[in-house]
């Protein structure tokens, strides 16, 4: 099923896992999570499409950014929403995304890169890289490079603003393809949140993974 616009699916299509505390879907690009201010579809304004028989609506646990898809999760009650909430917390949480860089890179490791936001009027708000902002930690592997790119694994030890968009651009000197603030836009930004490993005290770890989407192309072989 090829589709060009997150308000052609239907959510309750997109889940990956579900119980009684939690639900995790599989987030289509271009759906932001909270409502846009300058208008436009969202995760929040089509949230009942997940009540699934319970009466109050569920809560997104943390974000992600409207053109990134992949797993979301989702506590069903205040409860769950402050275990997962203090997990998160604790740097207990994996995440594993995958993306394609502008660049060929190789090899593995570590970009430990504090950040900060800026704005302005002529460029609105951004991350950069300074030394007096946010700590903020990503390990990279490189998958397989063709063509002048990369296809990148991320794992993100720390959960700060536009992290892994900001340290591609900042600390690999090689930006996500497509994306709009930190490289050259005018595309598809291919990154994607492919997986999300969450523990729970007395129940099943949450371990999903999201089939990587179409607008990847050949990218999705190496994946």
């Amino acid at each position: 099923m090829t589709l060009s616009n997150a308000d052609q699916w239907e959510l309750s299509e997109r889940v990956l896992f579900i119980d009684g505390e939690a639900i995790v879907i599989d987030k289509p690009a271009r759906l932001a999570v909270d409502r846009p201010k300058a208008g436009g579809d969202s995760l929040s304004a089509r949230i009942d499409e997940l009540k699934f028989g319970f009466q109050r609506p569920p809560v997104p646990v943390h974000r992600l950014d409207r053109d990134t898809s992949g797993c979301l999760l989702l506590a069903r009650h205040p409860k769950a929403r402050a275990r997962f909430g203090a997990t998160f917390e604790a740097g207990k949480v994996e995440k594993l995304y995958i993306a394609v860089v502008d660049g060929e890179i190789e090899g593995e490791g570590v970009v430990d890169l504090p950040l900060a936001k800026i704005s302005s009027v002529e460029e609105g708000w951004r991350m950069v890289a300074d030394e007096r902002g946010k700590r903020a930690l990503t390990r990279w592997r490189a998958l397989r490079s063709n063509d002048g790119r990369t296809l990148v694994e991320f794992k993100p030890e720390t959960g700060r603003t536009h992290q892994i968009r900001a340290h591609a651009r900042y600390g690999l000197d090689a930006a996500i393809i497509g994306d709009p603030i930190y490289g050259s836009g005018g595309e598809p930004m291919l990154l994607h949140a492919v997986r999300l490993v969450v523990p729970r005290e007395g129940k099943d770890t949450i371990d999903v993974t999201a089939p990587v989407p179409e607008q990847f192309g050949e990218w999705r072989d190496g994946a």
